[in-house]
C-alpha cells in the first residue's frame, strides 16, 4: 500500500492538477488510492509552490476545487454503472452470486430511508467512500439527492484536508509519513466500531426474541 501512495504521489507530483484529478477519480471507482493521504499531500505542494494558483485562487483552494471535481466524476461513473448494470446484472447472474430481486428491494429500502444521511457520512469514511456509489445506484436512489449530500460530504472532506496540507507545507515528507500512519489507525478504529455495531445489534435483535417468546 505504500509503494502505492508513492507512485501516485509521483503522478500528482508530475502531472499537477491534472494528476490529482485522475488519482481522486481512481479513488472513487473503487481504486486503493488513498486520498486522505493524496489529498493533503496535494496541499503540501501548493503550499510549497508546486502547484501554480488556479483560476487566482490560492494554491490549496484549488486542490480542494479539483478534488471535489474529481469525487463527483467518480461517484458519477459509479453510480451509473449500479443505475444500469445492477438489476439487470442480478436478474441475469443473481442465482450464481445468491443475490435476489428481494435482497435488492431491501437495499433500495434502506436508501430511500437513510440515504442522504449514508450519502454525506460515506465521504469520510475509508475504502466505503471508493465504493458507496455503487449500491446508491444499483438501489436507484433519487441522484440529485444522492450527488447534493455526497457533494456536500466532499466539500468538508476535501477543503479540509487540502487547507491541513497546507498547513503542514514545508514539513510535506514528515506530514506523509505521519498520515500513513493515522490512516492505518483509522481504518482500524471504524473496523473496531462496525463488528461492535453488528454484535451490537445481534444481541439486541435476540433480546427482542426471547422477550416476544416469553409472552
Amino acid at each position: 500500500m505504500e509503494h502505492l501512495t508513492h507512485v501516485l504521489t509521483d503522478i500528482v507530483m508530475k502531472f499537477g492538477f491534472v494528476g490529482l484529478f485522475i488519482v481522486v477519480v481512481l479513488g472513487n471507482v473503487g481504486f486503493p488510492a488513498a486520498l486522505e493521504v493524496m489529498i493533503p499531500f496535494a496541499g503540501g505542494l501548493a503550499a510549497q509552490g508546486h502547484l501554480p494558483p488556479l483560476f487566482g485562487l490560492p494554491g490549496w483552494v484549488g486542490v480542494a476545487l479539483v478534488s471535489i471535481c474529481g469525487e463527483l466524476v467518480g461517484s458519477a461513473i459509479l453510480y451509473s454503472i449500479g443505475w444500469y448494470g445492477g438489476r439487470p446484472f442480478v436478474h441475469r447472474y443473481g442465482k450464481y452470486v445468491r443475490v435476489t430481486d428481494h435482497e435488492l428491494d431491501r437495499v433500495h429500502g434502506y436508501y430511500d430511508k437513510y440515504g442522504p444521511v449514508t450519502a454525506f457520512v460515506a465521504r469520510f469514511v475509508p475504502f466505503v467512500r471508493g465504493l458507496a456509489a455503487l449500491p446508491a445506484g444499483i438501489a436507484r436512489m433519487n441522484p440529485y439527492g444522492f450527488f447534493t449530500f455526497s457533494t456536500l460530504g466532499s466539500i468538508v472532506f476535501c477543503f479540509g484536508l487540502a487547507y491541513l496540507g497546507h498547513v503542514a507545507g514545508k514539513n510535506l515528507d514528515a506530514m506523509l509519513g505521519s498520515l500513513h500512519k493515522a490512516s492505518l489507525l483509522i481504518v482500524v478504529v471504524l473496523v473496531l466500531v462496525v463488528i461492535a455495531a453488528v454484535v451490537g445489534a445481534v444481541a439486541m435483535r435476540r433480546k427482542r426474541r426471547a422477550a416476544a417468546e416469553k409472552i
